[in-house]
C-alpha cells in the first residue's frame, strides 16, 4: 500500500490524523524575560487546523542558554503559565503540540548570556563570546535544566517533547567533532560524544516515562570538512533510538557554512539516509512546498512526515492548501 500524506501515523501514544507537521521556527516575539506573549498564542492557534501536530519554537531550558533578547522560556514555574495558553489554543483546534526544548551552550546571544557554555572553548564566529569549557558540575546542571523543563513542558499539556540537537545548539555542539575537542567521557569517539544527549533522554524520562513521546531534531550535517555527515549521525541515532519515538532532520547551524544550494527538498537525502537505520519514524523538512513532492518522499519511503515551516509563516493557511493541492 501507498503511503501518501494524509495517511494517519503515530509518534509514540500520539495519534496524528495525517502526517503534515509544523515545523519549529523562531518568532522572535517573547519578552525580555523570555514569557509567551499573546502573539504566540494567536499565531499557533492560526496555523493549528489542517497540519497534524505543531512543533513550538526554541523553548530555552537555562537563562544562561537563552538564543535572542526576545526568545521564549520554559526554565522557571513561572513561564509555563503563558505556555499553557498555547498549548489549549491549539487543543482547541483539535491538534497535538510538542514543545522543542533547547540549550544554545556557545550560541546563547552575548546580549543576554554573558558566559555561555559549550564543550570546548570554540567560539560560534566573531559575534559571539568566547564561551566557558564546561566543568562535570556544568554537565550535571545542564542535565537538571533538561528534566526540570520536561517536568514544566507535561505541567503545562504539551502532548510531547522535541529534543533539539540540531542548528549547532549545545547538544549538536557535543556531537560534531568541529565544536567538542574534549578528551573526557564526552569527546572523543562517538560513543563519548553522544553521550550527552543520552544522559539528558535519560533525565527526561525520568520526569515523562516510556509513554510520553520524545523525539530528536538533528543535524545531519555540518556542511563543513571533518563536521558530521548525514551516515555518522544516522549511527548516532543508533545509540538513542531506545529513548526516542521519531528523529526530526535537519542540516547545518553549527558553524557559519551554509549549503550551496537549497533546491526542493534538499534535506530529503539526509532524511533516507537516516530511515535506513532506525526503525522509529522519521521526519524530513527543507522546502517542501507541494503535495506531489511531499507524497513522492513518502511513497518512496525516503521519510515517514512531513514538516513545514516557512511557508507557514508566509501563509497561515497553507497546510490545508498542500493537503488539497498538487
Amino acid at each position: 500500500m501507498t503511503i501518501n500524506l494524509h495517511d494517519p501515523i503515530q509518534i509514540g501514544t500520539v495519534q496524528l490524523k495525517n502526517r503534515l507537521i509544523m515545523a519549529p521556527m523562531q518568532q522572535n516575539q517573547g519578552t525580555p524575560d523570555s514569557y509567551a506573549t499573546d502573539y504566540h498564542v494567536k499565531f499557533y492557534s492560526e496555523r493549528a487546523e489542517h497540519v497534524s501536530l505543531i512543533i513550538i519554537e526554541s523553548t530555552v531550558v537555562s537563562a544562561n542558554g537563552r538564543l535572542f533578547p526576545d526568545d521564549i522560556g520554559i526554565y522557571t514555574e513561572q513561564h509555563t503559565l503563558p505556555l499553557r495558553r498555547i498549548v489549549d489554543a491549539v487543543h482547541a483546534k483539535g491538534t497535538p503540540i510538542f514543545i522543542q526544548l533547547t540549550h544554545a551552550g556557545r550560541k546563547a546571544w552575548p546580549a543576554v548570556t554573558k558566559k555561555p557554555i559549550a564543550p570546548s572553548a570554540i567560539a560560534y564566529d566573531g559575534e559571539y563570546v568566547l564561551p566557558q569549557t564546561m566543568t562535570q558540575a556544568d554537565i550535571n546542571e545542564v542535565i537538571e535544566q533538561f528534566r526540570m523543563a520536561a517536568r514544566r513542558s507535561r505541567q503545562a499539556g504539551f502532548d510531547g517533547i522535541e529534543l533539539h540537537a540540531a542548528h549547532g545548539h549545545l547538544l549538536h555542539q557535543f556531537l560534531s567533532p568541529l565544536s567538542n575537542r574534549r578528551s573526557d567521557a564526552y569527546g572523543g569517539s562517538l560513543e563519548n560524544r553522544v553521550r550527552l544527549i543520552q544522559e539528558v533522554l535519560g533525565a527526561i524520562r525520568t520526569e515523562v516515562g516510556i509513554n510520553y513521546p520524545v523525539q530528536l531534531r538533528v543535524s545531519a550535517s555540518d556542511f563543513a570538512d571533518g563536521g558530521l555527515t548525514p551516515a555518522e549521525v544516522a549511527l548516532a541515532l543508533t545509540y538513542l533510538e531506545s529513548e526516542l519515538d521519531a528523529v526530526h532532520v535537519s542540516s547545518g547551524g553549527l558553524v557559519p557554512a551554509a549549503p550551496l544550494a537549497t533546491p526542493e527538498g534538499y534535506q530529503t537525502p539526509y532524511a533516507a539516509v537516516i530511515k535506513q537505520y532506525v526503525k522509529i519514524p522519521v521526519i524530513a523538512v527543507g522546502n517542501i512546498r507541494t503535495r506531489a513532492f511531499a507524497n513522492f518522499i513518502l511513497a518512496d519511503e525516503m521519510a515517514d512526515m512531513i514538516a513545514i515551516g516557512r511557508p507557514l509563516l508566509e501563509n497561515a493557511k497553507f497546510g490545508e492548501k498542500m493537503l488539497s493541492l498538487a
